[in-house]
């Protein structure tokens, strides 16, 4: 495999950077909408009364959608293209959260789950109209770097939200669980009704801003980028091609995109609950998903400035999944705060994955861009799946011993940073003409 190397972006810099300001923003959303959950979980497992089996399906109907709405979100942006496509998807997001208030009003958890479905379809065709739209905006070997500009996007808003999310719905949870546990039913119907409205009022506030990103989306000046044009190379190479799925290198990517964003919600999603499981009070372990992300934004800055200058994405990859087995394992040994510590660090150890397994998995894909990208957003749903398994471990063993899932995870994302992402691969020449900008 050669190196690809291309010495401008396939459009011009204005618009390049304009572009990159506008995705940034849209990144701000998805870290926003996403990283609520990890307050959701303890708080609708009080408001709901659920063990952590049926907790852990917050993160469940969450990034189930991407696996169910992966494919029809291609057919949108087929049809629509990128800009317009991502308005939809911000206007669904909308919907999803405006499912919220009724969900809240009569307390019905499988409301909540639709509410959190609904948003995650307005994120699928957010993710999959973005993710690309940023690795093909520029030189291929600084793609992470501008993954990792967007990584930082989006984990300030994840740091942001469950601060903001967890003074406002879990403000006095320490003392109400134990009230609860001692009130008659008619009075504890009436606190768990009164819990469960706490989240209309941010929830307003975000269909209001969605609605409003809507129309700025809609009428902003994004470029159209066309990914089924083809340079000579890749044409040639790709001749023979009938199906995505004849790409090994892809294949394999979907399945370390599968784990890693797993592990990644996995690690910042269950923090709370896990650090309240240690004996700290809600009150403290609130701040905890945050501590998550901002291991994940120090990641994400030695990336923009380390690659490609000083390491490869190859490289990162690598680095990251040894520090991932190395902290999982400290945190399986450790007891209390110093657990929670290690978990933390996991943030630190999965900031990179991302930026480095998009390119690694689609450079190349040529006229099966689209689909290939569609195939990595359904890869989410290891995001619903794994978090699930944990919570069925942890109800039959503990909260820490269940973070065991997390090791071959881990060596398997090792393997595809060693060996995988080279599975198939054809030589790919310098190509500035690989995703010209439709005018």
């Amino acid at each position: 495999m050669t190196t690809i190397t291309s010495t401008k972006p396939p459009t011009d810099q204005n618009k390049s950077s304009k572009a990159i300001v506008i995705i940034g923003i849209l990144f701000f959303i998805f870290g926003f909408a996403t990283w609520m959950n990890s307050v959701l979980i303890p708080y609708l497992k009080l408001a709901c009364e659920l063990n952590n089996f049926k907790a852990y399906f917050v993160t469940f109907a969450f990034y189930i959608s991407y696996f169910v709405m992966a494919i029809p979100s291609a057919l949108v942006l087929k049809v629509t293209g990128f800009k317009k496509g991502m308005a939809i998807g911000l206007a669904i997001m909308a919907l999803g959260a405006l499912i919220f208030i009724p969900a809240a009003l009569e307390r019905t958890y499988l409301l909540f789950l639709l509410g959190l479905f609904v948003m995650g379809t307005g994120l699928a065709i957010l993710q999959t109209a973005s993710n690309p739209y940023i690795v093909i905006l520029g030189p291929p070997e600084s793609a992470a770097k501008r993954i990792s500009i967007m990584g930082i996007c989006n984990k300030v808003a994840g740091a942001i939200a469950p601060i903001v999310l967890g003074s406002i719905v879990l403000g006095d949870a320490d003392s109400l669980k134990l009230r609860l546990k001692t009130m008659p039913i008619a009075e504890k119907t009436q606190q768990l009704n009164e819990l469960a409205s706490r989240v209309i009022p941010p929830y307003i506030v975000i269909v209001v801003i969605l609605l409003l990103l809507t129309v700025f989306i809609f009428f902003s000046g994004l470029p159209e980028i066309d990914t089924d044009h083809e340079d000579e190379t890749v044409a040639i190479a790709n001749t023979h091609k009938t199906s995505v799925f004849q790409f090994p290198y892809l294949v394999l990517g979907v399945l370390t995109l599968f784990l890693y964003v797993g592990a990644e919600v996995l690690a910042g999603d269950s923090i709370i609950n896990y650090g309240a499981g240690q004996g700290i009070p809600l009150s403290t372990a609130k701040f905890f998903t945050t501590c998550t992300l901002i291991g994940m934004i120090a990641g994400y800055l030695v990336g923009i400035f380390c690659i490609p200058k000083y390491f490869t994405q190859q490289f990162a990859l690598k680095v990251s999944a040894i520090l991932g087995v190395i902290f999982t394992l400290g945190a399986l040994f450790a007891k209390g705060y110093f657990s929670v510590f290690f978990i933390a660090l996991l943030g630190l150890a999965n900031s990179l994955m991302w930026p480095a397994i998009w390119p690694m998995a689609i450079i190349g894909l040529g006229k099966f861009t689209k689909i290939g990208s569609s195939l990595m957003i359904m890869a989410i749903a290891g995001g619903a799946l794994i978090p699930l398994a944990y919570g069925r471990i942890a109800d039959k063993t503990s909260l820490q011993q269940a973070y065991w899932i997390l090791v071959p995870i881990y060596l398997f994302i090792l393997y595809y940073s060693v060996k995988g992402y080279k599975a198939g691969r054809i030589p790919v020449e310098p190509a500035e003409k690989l995703y010209p900008v439709a005018e």
